[in-house]
């Protein structure tokens, strides 16, 4: 215990799932019986150790236990088996409002919420200033919390927490209807957190700050361990466990295209090194787009195109065929032509493909698709800091020029 903040042991928590319900007293007395229920195991034999001053994730999938347990850790539930043992005062966000009276302001639901998380009047007086300006709701704390959007309840409740200064802060999701501001503070509030020696427990679905935020973290899968260990190792192989195979193409929609029709895309796919259809690859990896086609009669000089963005919309990359220097002098009926990459250049993640065939001009679209295509980009050891281009560099030749004697 000595370097552990938290020393989750074996612990197991389960829920009765009930089939039907007594509504009334009448209706228990008319079926003469309890009502019937099946267990359901929310965690099974979880074990692991949160070091003292680390900022800790629980990763994993919905119903995967990470609230359940956090509850537990911040002894809102019992485990049923095994034990939870923590060193120091534990604060709690774990719910959104959780604490909070509707009816009363905000400055009244400071008092409140603060006198729940263990601090006095005297305390909380002191600090209501810096919690007020640290929620950025100094026009509304004189006004009924039910009034505040899901932002403004967020931002004043992990203010409170906070300001509590516990040894352990747990904080359950609801950061992430922050906005950019607030998640700027929030940043520099664990990083002063970690600065102190304090732990931070974390339960977000956003990776990228899961990665960015956190030491060390657990993986939960259906209730169970699957992973414990370096938060980037943890993050990487967890999004990289839920890229699944896309083998076939994605159906082309006429809802996403557009262009005059006398050329047609009718398939877009990748190919990997041994010229098999994948949607799985790694940074470096040598992959060919293929695109196949159809011209209801000839088409002089056509330019075939490529272009790539992020799931989340971020343009990356564009290349057409002329570009490329290869322009076929007529297509008819149906064909493929492949573009080439020998080494993929992209950082992990996930991609869709835009294609299309126009003219020689690049003024007139035959046919234009949106989004044809879906691949992921899986991790591979060593992999660079961030960002979407894997560069390829290499990290060397250290000079000095030397130093006081």
């Amino acid at each position: 215990m000595s370097d552990a903040a938290v020393v989750v042991d074996d612990v197991s928590k389960r829920f009765r799932m009930y089939r039907e319900r007594n509504n009334s007293l009448k209706a228990a007395l008319m079926r003469g019986r309890r009502a019937s229920y099946d267990e359901f195991w929310a965690l099974r034999n979880v074990s692991f150790e949160i070091p003292r001053g680390a900022t800790f994730g629980l990763i994993g999938e919905n119903g995967s236990g990470k609230s359940t347990l956090l509850k537990c850790i911040a002894r809102i539930l019992s485990p049923d088996e095994g034990s939870i043992r923590a060193q120091g005062s534990i604060a709690a966000l774990l719910e959104l409002g959780s604490g909070f009276h509707p009816e009363l302001s905000g400055r009244e639901n400071v008092f409140l919420n603060g006198s729940i998380l263990g601090m006095n009047k005297a305390e909380i007086a002191r600090k209501f200033d810096e919690i007020v300006d640290f929620a950025g709701i100094e026009a509304f704390i004189d006004q009924p919390v039910k009034n505040y959007s899901s932002g403004m309840y967020v931002r004043l409740g992990f203010s409170v927490a906070i300001n509590v200064d516990p040894d352990i802060l747990l904080v359950d999701e609801v950061l992430a209807v922050g906005d950019a501001a607030f998640q700027d503070k929030c940043m520099e509030k664990f990083a002063e957190f970690r600065r102190a020696g304090k732990t931070v427990v974390i339960v977000s679905h956003a990776m990228g700050s899961m990665r960015a935020l956190c030491t060390e973290a657990v993986w939960l899968n259906k209730g169970t361990v699957a992973d414990v260990g370096a938060a980037n190792d943890i993050v990487d192989s967890y999004v990289d466990a839920g890229h699944k195979e896309r083998v076939e193409p994605t159906e082309i929609s006429s809802e996403a295209r557009w262009g005059s029709g006398e050329a047609r895309i009718t398939r877009v796919e990748m190919l990997d090194s041994d010229g098999e259809p994948s949607s799985r690859f790694h940074p470096g990896d040598k992959v060919a787009f293929r695109i196949s086609f159809e011209a209801d009669g000839p088409i002089e000089r056509p330019v075939f195109g490529l272009a790539l963005e992020t799931i989340e919309g971020a343009y990356a990359w564009a290349y057409h065929s002329r570009d490329g220097a290869f322009v076929p002098d007529r297509i008819d009926g149906r064909g493929s032509v492949d573009l080439t990459v020998p080494s993929l250049p992209l950082q992990a993640g996930t991609y869709d493909l835009n294609a299309s065939i126009v003219d020689y001009t690049t003024t007139h679209t035959f046919d234009f698709v949106r989004s044809c295509y879906r691949f992921d980009v899986l991790m591979r050891a060593p992999h660079e800091s961030g960002g979407i281009v894997v560069m390829g560099g290499h990290w060397g030749n250290l000079t000095m020029d030397g130093g006081p004697e």
